[in-house]
């Protein structure tokens, strides 16, 4: 039967949060701690880029051949030809019912279409980005010669219309926009989800949190460690994003355009927060569980092992399952929990789609609790019973040595 003089959990939780912010917050170790993930900083902007050319890789851009049938037949026959001896674009010739303007190609969000070829074999046309048609611009020519007639017809002159944009070009940014938000969440949750783990073990050490225990519900305890842990966690984020929001503002010349979220920036950032916090308390709930379990400080490392493992299990499980949207891979990223987070994220890069960001939300949040219970559990049943099981243990020495006698 519950005692009525305890606190409600979610007041008890506040109270608990409240202690351990202001302890961590206001201590000097807090202070050398934030120097520390400006080293990771050049980590993400690399991922960054690495993401982006496997994103091109697994899916290719093409180039759209919109010329009329016999010379859009000749193009694709001489690009069969050619293929296996020259690196060339891939291609998909657009049919006479189909001809349509390379701009709408280019926006058109159901095919990875990196340029348009239009005009004659004569004198071809492409549009696109200034750097892809700079790209393909000399294997167009050499198909269209070899269209045209093989080693008797001379290369033409390739007429180049730069674009804005394509939706290669879209994707890719993209990408590297959900590449980067991955290697950034799973950077700041490996680097604070330890301190609840750590904080737990030490009151453990010290008798406070059976005190604890004894005096408020322990779920209200687990709650509280992680909720006063996450908003350390938001400090320490308002100090290195300011840095980073600041050196980017100073050095926003050098950058160029930066790769805009499919969500829009704004909403991304909110999106971006909210997984982050989610993300914390999934791995600070199961950091919970082994610390629960953890009789000293250092057994920590040894049970530590397998969450570890499993926070780069979920890393590389989202990167790879960012580039094949909607697959059973990114699917099971999605719906199982300790991933979940992290591939929401790449998804509100990827695809303007809400809906679906409120339902991860709700699920996420669930499973949080559901780790909180067991781990409270867990706790009551392997801590506050050691007591007794100590006195049962002594109880059967004893009678060993009066067996012995």
């Amino acid at each position: 039967m519950a005692d009525a003089s305890r606190l409600p959990l979610w007041r008890a939780a506040m109270v608990i949060a409240r202690r351990d912010f202001r302890a961590i917050l206001f201590s000097k170790a807090f202070l050398f701690f934030l120097l520390g993930p400006i080293f990771f900083g050049a980590i993400s902007v690399m991922a960054g880029a690495l993401g982006a050319k496997a994103a091109e890789s697994a899916d290719p851009p093409r180039l759209a051949v919109v010329l009329i049938e016999e010379e859009g037949a000749a193009f694709a026959a001489a690009h069969a030809r050619l293929e296996d001896a020259v690196s060339l674009p891939e291609i998909a010739v657009v049919g006479a019912d189909e001809l349509r303007e390379a701009d709408r190609l280019l926006s058109d969000t159901s095919r990875n279409f990196g340029a348009v070829l239009t005009g004659t074999l004569e004198a071809p046309e492409l549009s696109g980005t200034q750097e892809r048609i700079d790209r393909w611009r000399g294997q167009v020519a050499l198909l269209a010669a070899e269209a045209r007639g093989g080693q008797t017809a001379e290369l033409p002159q390739v007429a180049l219309k730069p674009t804005a944009t394509s939706v290669a070009t879209i994707r890719s940014a993209q990408t590297a926009t959900a590449t980067g938000a991955i290697t950034l969440l799973f950077l700041l949750t490996m680097l604070l989800a330890g301190m609840v783990l750590s904080n737990l073990v030490e009151e453990k050490a010290n008798k406070i949190i059976e005190i604890l225990a004894a005096a408020i519900p322990m779920d209200a305890v687990f709650y509280g460690k992680l909720f006063a842990m996450l908003g350390v966690s938001f400090v320490g984020i308002a100090v290195w994003g300011g840095l980073a929001g600041t050196i980017l503002w100073l050095g926003s010349s050098a950058l160029g355009p930066v790769p805009t979220p499919a969500v829009g920036w704004p909403l991304f950032v909110v999106l971006f927060v909210t997984y982050f916090a989610t993300a914390y308390l999934l791995i600070g709930s199961v950091f919970l569980t082994i610390g629960s379990m953890a009789p000293t400080v250092r057994d920590v490392q040894t049970l530590s092992m397998p969450a570890t493992i499993l926070q780069l299990a979920v890393f590389f499980l989202a990167t790879y399952a960012l580039s094949d949207a909607g697959s059973p891979v990114e699917l099971f990223a999605v719906i199982f929990p300790v991933s979940s987070p992290y591939a929401m994220v790449a998804r509100a890069a990827q695809s303007p789609v809400l809906w679906t960001h409120l339902a991860a939300i709700a699920w996420q949040l669930l499973w949080v609790g559901i780790f909180v219970k067991v781990g409270s559990g867990l706790f009551r049943k392997l801590v506050m019973k050691s007591g007794a099981g100590g006195k049962t243990k002594k109880a059967w020495f004893g009678i060993g040595r009066a067996a012995r006698g």
